[in-house]
């Protein structure tokens, strides 16, 4: 897909053909804001099965499915077998997870290495370990390899999650507490996975320390600067540049918490029935598992925050629902009743909206059927959700009815469902009702590619003959072009958002950014190009082009012109 699906993958195949894995860049130009190792495992994965978009997915499938076994197994030793497998199934099924590993997102894995660190903090402590040692080791080890997939917050969320338990459980000033967690071997454990990258990008992108505590436009102060400064103090506090991102208002924020844990959150309430106080194992590690997710949820209340941002917590709540599912609490029987209530009000919403669109046409792709909103509302990932109308579900008549038969399932298996010592919640009817919602959300995307991707348009770029690309607006807004053709393209008023701070590089290529001025001056040339525009630029660009414009394809509302 456009915007930062496709970046990632691109970037990862720049690594792969450049021989440069220390320092990431698009279109020529540095790209300094994201750690590694994302883009290496990317590159590993192309570099065996190929340059293909399905291997840029590989690694972000497999740590999500590594996620999802290790927060059974912590489950299983935390509290039983039973209680931990249904951990693992309300992590694997719930929405939240499903929705954010569509797109080439590291925060998958960033979540794999967080939950690792703190299974480990309490493996490490407890007395019955036979080999805390290792475990303690383990716990830095996750915390190094973090730091080289999202930054400081890699470190950040286990190292005060964990010191909040230890506070609460009296554990953080005794001796014998830190003698088992290994500080001094642990942290050089740390460095020695995450130092190395960050001294050669510091090197390699000089000035090495800067400490300037503000930024605009046309500055330039290295990668120490726009990587831990810019992108780490000042995003924090919301005075990053460039702005280019939102901030999900506070309260949605921890109210989307019930749809990302959906439909496991109906099962939140019996939480507060579980003991938390206790000196045994479960106990601990539900205690542990507040302290993880209240602290995520209280930082990004005071921060900037995406949709996404709060995943890193997902491991918890899910141990905590599967604890509350495995102790078979009678409140339990009232999530259920409330599962069956939402899935029945679903399965009837989506009846309607099928009734309504019965008769209505669905021409050409649903890129057709959307409304188009302000550039400024597309910084929250989710923006695109606000194009549908009425008319788009005529499109999604398919998807629509299968998520229909998803509901129907779950709503049928909640009202009927006898709680019993072995089944105390309908988890196979809601397991069941989620793999086939997520049939029909991948169905949905089908749907939706041509105006989500820009793949039609690339993929008739290169049959076409050769000649200059342009790409109108931003990297980021046709970024699937770039990874299709593997190509460069000069970029019409396109120096904004992402790639504007690394435009001031030192090494920047001079030769990417181009005016309205100078694109007419390249149209008129005798040579051929291209441009990759959006369908609502189209007058702007045909009173650019003159007579010289001529359509190549349309798709997703989206145009390849050519200049003869």
């Amino acid at each position: 897909m456009d915007d930062v699906d496709a970046v990632q993958a691109q970037i990862a195949r720049n690594m792969l053909q450049s021989g440069d894995w220390v320092t990431a860049r698009l279109d020529g130009i540095a790209y300094l804001e994201k750690s590694p190792l994302k883009y290496w495992m990317m590159a590993v994965a192309m570099r065996i099965f190929g340059p293909h978009d399905w291997a840029a997915r590989i690694p972000i499938a497999l740590g999500a499915v590594l996620l999802c076994w290790v927060t059974a197994q912590f489950g299983g030793w935390a509290f039983g077998r039973r209680a931990g497998t249904y951990s693992g199934i309300v992590l694997a099924s719930c929405v939240g997870l499903f929705l954010f590993t569509r797109i080439l997102l590291p925060d998958a894995i960033l979540t794999l290495a967080i939950t690792v660190a703190l299974w480990s903090l309490l493996r490490a402590l407890d007395d019955e370990e036979t080999h805390p040692g290792r475990w303690a080791i383990l716990m830095w080890a996750a915390m190094g390899t973090g730091l080289l997939l999202k930054g400081m917050i890699a470190a950040v969320f286990p190292a005060a999650a964990g010191l909040l338990y230890l506070a609460l459980t009296r554990q953080l000033v005794r001796r014998e507490t830190w003698r088992k967690l290994k500080p001094v071997s642990g942290i050089l454990v740390l460095l020695l996975i995450a130092a190395p990258w960050h001294v050669l990008a510091a090197l390699r992108n000089p000035p090495i320390l800067d400490f300037t505590m503000h930024s605009e436009r046309g500055s330039y102060h290295g990668f120490f600067w726009f990587y831990f400064i810019n992108e780490q103090v000042l995003r924090f506090l919301n005075l990053r540049y460039p702005r280019d991102y939102n901030t999900v208002p506070r309260l949605w924020f921890w109210l989307f918490q019930l749809l990302w844990l959906f439909p496991w959150s109906v099962y939140f309430p019996a939480l507060w029935k579980l003991d938390y106080r206790k000196p045994d194992r479960a106990s601990r590690a539900r205690l542990l598992g507040l302290c993880w997710t209240g602290f995520i949820l209280v930082f990004f209340t005071f921060s900037t925050t995406q949709e996404y941002y709060s995943m890193p917590c997902y491991p918890a709540l899910a141990l905590l629902v599967g604890s509350a599912i495995g102790s078979r609490d009678g409140w339990l029987r009232y999530g259920t009743k409330a599962a069956a209530a939402v899935a029945t009000l679903a399965a009837a919403t989506i009846a309607a909206i099928l009734w309504m669109v019965r008769g209505m046409d669905a021409p050409g792709d649903i890129a057709a059927a959307l409304t188009t909103q302000s550039p400024d509302v597309y910084t929250l990932s989710l923006a695109h959700m606000t194009d549908l109308t009425l008319r788009a579900f005529a499109y999604l008549r398919w998807p629509l009815g299968v998520a229909g038969v998803a509901f129907a399932i779950g709503a049928a298996g909640a009202w009927r469902h006898k709680p019993t010592g072995l089944r105390p919640v309908p988890w196979i009817a809601l397991t069941a009702m989620m793999v086939v919602f997520f049939h029909a959300a991948r169905l949905a995307l089908v749907v939706f590619d041509p105006y989500l991707s820009s793949r039609p348009l690339a993929e008739a770029l290169a049959e076409a003959p050769p000649g200059r690309l342009i790409v109108d607006d931003q990297y980021y807004s046709f970024s699937s072009v770039f990874f299709y053709t593997n190509r460069r393209a000069l970029l019409l008023n396109g120096r904004v958002n992402n790639l504007v701070y690394g435009s001031y590089a030192p090494d920047a290529p001079p030769d990417v950014f181009i005016d309205d001025g100078d694109f007419a001056r390249l149209w008129a040339r005798p040579e051929r190009s291209y441009l990759v525009a959006d369908g609502s630029q189209a007058a702007r660009i045909a009173r650019l082009a003159g007579n010289r414009l001529v359509t190549v394809k349309r798709s997703g509302g989206k145009i390849l012109f050519t200049n003869q």
